[in-house]
């Protein structure tokens, strides 16, 4: 018999007291902003979400706002202004707050408690990695032009990448062609669940296209900035998520037919789109998962209330089968998410959004599955109700559910962290 020895891999996962990538501790310096973000949350937006849904009942237009409901969405955002809350996820400090990732994870998993937290502090997605890819990529112009009024809440935007045509988990198969005719570029193609685009603020969309075909696989994509009002932009109409279609913001079908747009529009180079989407995605997914956290948390806060308020049984409903350990194994999970989330964020501040890739795939594979287990544990909980209007837990679910596929699917993320783990063995 073939005795064998066991030689342990030397891999970057493992615990060392001294290195910097387990001091996960907000700054001190950012403390009072994180307490005043919460504040807000609680005295300001809160309130004001209560008399923005109020404002919207009965309006004839799904895909609009009434006058009331911008009053008082404008009315909360100039107040979070004013406060200096405001553009937390640009870590550049003339732009932003300046903040770390790290910093950021705590405050935007406070975001994601409140539907409209941060919309009103100008930290929504799409608009963020837009922003933050305009930031780092766009010329003189562009900034001036799109930026600016981004930044300052003016407008929103949409980010275009999706096909329903191909598998565009692979960004290779993106079949959306920009053509330069002149000095235009000439777009053709159709895209699906555009984030943001039946928005009526939207303004100005960032396209994935394919230039170059015959380039090599990674050069061959480029990102170019198309105003939403530009002619042959043609949106088809909403694409629904469990049967809703989140209007007036929606996940929009649209083709582009024959648009033209100026050559300057063109974002970094002819070539260089996959470039700009490690720029842009590696802090969107990341963002994402602070935010789920942020609602698991408040799914776990109405598990707890719904079990101790309600008996069947002669007892609580907190104290029924295994609700006990439900509640439990929530707490365990969340507090295991948050870690991992805060670590990858870290990576990111201390080895850059490309090195830290790995980490970053790992939470926004394991964040938004886990999440949806313990919304769902929460729906259940509440018995009918659960998935009814009186509660926003089926709204959460929808939410954290497509998260799943957005800016990646599960099945991609884990592909990246085998591909890591195995290319150490």
């Amino acid at each position: 018999m073939t005795k064998h020895t066991y030689i342990p891999r030397t891999t970057n996962y493992a615990l060392n007291p001294g290195d910097e990538l387990n001091d996960l501790r907000m700054s001190d310096q950012v403390r009072p902003l994180y307490d005043h973000v919460k504040k807000f949350i609680r005295e300001t937006v809160e309130p004001m979400s209560i008399e923005f849904a109020k404002a919207g009942e009965g309006k004839e237009d799904r895909w609009s706002f009434t006058p009331k409901q911008l009053e008082v969405l404008e009315a909360a955002k100039n107040k979070a202004k004013k406060e200096g809350l405001w553009n937390f996820f640009l870590p550049d400090d003339e732009t932003g707050q300046g903040l770390k990732n790290l910093d950021y994870a705590y405050i935007a998993a406070e975001l994601g408690k409140s539907p409209l937290a941060s919309e009103t502090m100008n930290c929504s997605a799409p608009d963020t990695g837009n922003m933050e890819v305009l930031e780092r990529v766009g010329t003189k112009e562009q900034k001036e032009k799109w930026l600016k009024p981004l930044l300052n809440g003016e407008i929103r935007s949409a980010y275009v990448m999706t096909e329903p045509n191909v598998a565009s988990s692979d960004a290779k198969n993106i079949s959306t062609t920009a053509k330069l005719v002149g000095d235009e570029w000439v777009i053709n193609g159709e895209k699906y669940y555009i984030s943001g685009l039946g928005d009526p603020r939207c303004k100005i969309l960032i396209v994935m296209v394919k230039t170059n075909p015959d380039a090599a696989p990674s050069k061959q994509q480029s990102q170019i900035l198309v105003p939403r009002d530009t002619p042959g932009v043609e949106v088809l109409g909403p694409m629904y998520v469990f049967g809703q279609d989140h209007a007036p913001r929606g996940h929009m079908h649209m083709r582009f037919n024959n648009v033209r747009v100026p050559k300057e529009n063109m974002l970094l180079g002819e070539g260089r789109g996959f470039e700009i989407s490690q720029l842009r995605l590696g802090p969107g997914r990341i963002h994402h998962c602070m935010r789920t956290i942020g609602k698991a948390e408040k799914a776990l806060d109405l598990m707890v209330q719904r079990g101790l308020t309600r008996e069947a049984f002669g007892k609580k409903i907190a104290h029924l089968g295994g609700n006990m350990q439900i509640i439990a194994q929530a707490r365990c999970e969340i507090e295991a998410m948050r870690l991992m989330v805060l670590k990858a964020a870290k990576a990111m501040d201390v080895l850059g959004n490309k090195e830290a890739r790995v980490w970053v795939s790992m939470v926004k594979a394991m964040v938004p599955e886990r999440a949806c287990k313990i919304i769902d544990q929460a729906i259940q909980m509440h018995g009918a109700t659960g998935i009814s209007h009186w509660t926003p837990l089926a709204e959460m679910y929808q939410d954290v559910r497509h998260l799943r596929f957005a800016d990646g699917p599960d099945e991609v993320h884990w592909m990246v962290v085998g591909r890591h783990e195995l290319s150490m063995a």
